[in-house]
This record gives structure tokens, sequence and C-alpha cells, in this order.
């Protein structure tokens, strides 16, 4: 049934043909049958369980800590690189000569092996974190069908006991007063009795309902927390790094370009 979100969602909400499928499903429920009471709906239940306990795994496991220390540290040491001790910038150091040039070298290619396995860290981190997204998208959609199933559930067992208390009920009761017969006053009790336990099940439903719509925020949560963070590793991967390197190569070629004219000159 095409079951809209509202958690107090009525029957004449739905579309005819859903309030038809829910009257039909409502007519063969037997709430006399306590077996059948107690299966009644355990199935969307017993999913809901089972993808809660999906999703309480993966929010449980993922170390996003880590991640942000990786982060960190990336962006830590492309701030930390320092040509000189006066720390007045990569141009300053050049005109020290020849000598601290290839020491700056040296620095910067033992640097950028580990800013480049930090880098692959990163990167195997934010593969991790599509594949996390994919999966929470699905398990939302899993959570609305849920949803759905039990709003179902729901209004074909409200329809239920609406349709008993207003007719067999009722009609029962009024043969128990007619005959007196002490064993017709006993089945309009056992009827009374067996739609208060069918009523409880329901009241059951619409608590495993409310955990569904309290989970599916949670879920974007999740789902946008990692979203965020593969955004920011994308663009430290994408900007941050090649634009540093960009800026050490672009130093180094203008600093080798004086070198050229100086011995030009000489």
């Amino acid at each position: 049934a095409n079951v809209k979100a509202p958690e107090d969602i009525t029957l004449s909400q739905l579309s005819s043909k859903d309030q038809e499928a829910v009257r039909q499903y409502a007519g063969q429920i037997d709430v006399t049958n306590a077996s059948e009471v107690l299966q009644y709906g355990a199935a969307a239940q017993q999913k809901l369980t089972v993808f809660a306990d999906a999703a309480l795994a993966n929010a449980r496991t993922k170390d996003t800590g880590e991640m942000g220390d990786t982060l960190a540290d990336l962006v830590t040491q492309l701030q930390g690189f320092q040509p000189g001790e006066e720390k007045k910038g990569l141009f300053s150091f050049f005109r020290r000569g020849a000598s601290q040039i290839a020491s700056l070298k040296a620095r910067y290619d033992k640097v950028t092996v580990s800013v480049d396995e930090v880098a692959n860290r990163l990167e195997d981190y934010r593969i991790g974190l599509l594949k996390d997204i994919a999966m929470l998208e699905r398990l939302y959609d899993e959570n609305v069908e849920y949803y759905r199933q039990l709003c179902f559930y729901i209004l074909a067992g409200k329809e239920k006991i609406e349709t008993l208390r207003s007719g067999e009920l009722q009609q029962a009761r009024k043969k128990a007063e007619e005959t007196g017969d002490p064993a017709d006053a006993q089945a309009a009790n056992d009827l009374a009795a067996a739609i208060d336990r069918f009523e409880k099940k329901i009241f059951d439903l619409e608590l495993t309902r409310q955990i569904s719509i309290q989970m599916a925020p949670q879920i974007r949560l999740l789902e946008n927390n990692n979203a965020l963070l593969a955004d920011k590793i994308h663009s430290a991967l994408v900007n941050t790094l090649p634009l540093w390197k960009s800026q050490m190569v672009l130093a180094l070629g203008l600093e080798n370009s004086r070198n050229a004219q100086r011995a030009s000159q000489a």
C-alpha cells in the first residue's frame, strides 16, 4: 500500500484501492486465534530488528575520529613544512645559495613521501565512506518499506477491532442478555477479552512503528556526516595537496631560472 508518512495516519487518508486492500485483509483476521494474534505483524517487527542491528553495527564500527586525525595530519604536514629557520617564505630561502636549495629539495622529497602515504590512506577512507553512504541509503529505503508494512498491519487491525466492537461483540452481548445463558455470556466475555488482547498487539506494533520513524532521521544524520567527511577528504586530495605541490614546483622552477640567468651573466 502507498502509505503516507504521518504517524497518526487513518484509513481515510489512503487511496480507495489501498482502503479496499486493508479491509479485505482485516476481514481475514481471527482475533480468537491466539497463535495468529501472537504472530500478527511479527515478520515486519523482526525485519526492523535485523535492520536496526545492521545500522548499529555500521555506526559502532565506523571510526570517523581516525579519519579526522589522518586528515588533520595531512594539513599539519603541509602547513608545518618551512624552508628555513627564519620562516620568511620559500623565495627568501632560495637567496642563500645552491647548497641550501639542495637541502630544501631533499627535505621536500622526504616530506612528499610522507604526504603521499597519508593521501593514500585518506583515499581508502573516502572509498569506504562512499560505500557506507550507499549502504545507508539502502537501509533508509528498507526502513521506509518496514514503516509502510507496519502501517498496513496497524490500520487493518484497527479496522478489525472497530468492526468487531460495533458488530459481533454487541450481538454476542445482546444474545447473552436475551437468553440469560451462562454459555452465551461467557462467549461474549471471551470475545471481548480476545479483542482487548488484539488491541494490545496493535499498540505494540505502533511502538515498533515509532522506532522506525525515529530511525529515519538518525540514518540520514549518519549518511550526511559520512558525506561531509568524504567531501573534505576529496577537497584535500584534489585541491590542497596539488596546490602545495604546484607552489613548490613553481618556487623551485623560478630559482632554477635565476641560477641560469646568473650563470649567463657571469
